[in-house]
């Protein structure tokens, strides 16, 4: 089984545009609001079916191959 796709390791990886929420088939991503008030994406484990299609979508990850 593949794994749970990272979204990022650092916030400055993600801009929020919220591209992997919308494309997400399971619903599984959730945008989350942190202490400052932006929002980040958060993966449900249990919801997530490792399509990758949030990787592909992102604008961060353009040159990633999955």
């Amino acid at each position: 089984m593949k794994e749970i796709p990272i979204l990022y390791y650092r916030k400055t990886e993600c801009c929020g545009c919220t591209a992997c929420y919308a494309i997400c088939p399971k619903e599984a991503i959730a945008m989350i609001e942190d202490e400052e008030g932006f929002e980040y994406p958060h993966i449900d484990e249990s919801k997530c079916i490792r399509c990758n299609k949030c990787i592909t979508v992102c604008p961060f990850k353009v040159n990633v191959t999955y």
